[in-house]
């Protein structure tokens, strides 16, 4: 089920913290029609598991995992909401970069600190997005570091890079 920006904007806005303390900008809601931020999804869903074990709550529930994750004062953000991870890298990149002023007037809607971290996960948006985000004044954490969707026997490695660039920013 294919949905429209302004609806994976409005599920992830029930969930947005009051204060915000990490932004995630990941690709983008995948193809299959899953989404991080609807409840009703599953809670094995890559990178909505990865994001658990990253916090260390089992969630009961998909909800109730989405809950902590606003509770923690996290928000994650896609680079672009069309969903784009069955495309050829070249016409993702495309689209990444097509869509970075949306994304850009999403992170200042947001109205993050200065200091408010960032961390990009996922290759093509690490390379795409660190400089532009820098650029324009965002405190990206990454540090030219990539770090791997948890996917495809990568979840070890999300977890550890996952945690060495978010234990480097003392969030």
């Amino acid at each position: 089920m294919k949905r429209s920006r302004n609806e994976y904007l409005s599920l992830r806005r029930r969930y947005e913290p009051e204060s915000i303390k990490l932004v995630i900008v990941a690709e983008s809601p995948p193809a299959s029609g899953r989404y991080f931020y609807d409840p009703d999804g599953r809670r094995t869903e890559p990178l909505f598991a990865a994001l658990m074990k990253q916090l260390n709550y089992p969630p009961d529930t998909k909800e109730s995992g989405i809950r902590e994750i606003q509770r923690r004062g996290w928000v994650l953000v896609d680079a672009t909401y069309d969903p784009i991870n069955d495309r050829n890298n070249r016409k993702r990149e495309k689209a990444i970069i097509r869509d970075y002023p949306l994304l850009r007037n999403d992170l200042k809607s947001l109205k993050l600190d200065s200091k408010t971290p960032i961390i990009l996960i996922k290759a093509n948006v690490c390379r795409a997005l660190e400089p532009r985000l820098i650029s324009d004044g965002f405190n990206v954490i990454n540090g030219g570091k990539v770090v791997y969707f948890p996917a495809s026997g990568r979840q070890s490695e999300f977890r550890r890079q996952f945690r060495a660039i978010f234990n480097s920013a003392e969030v």
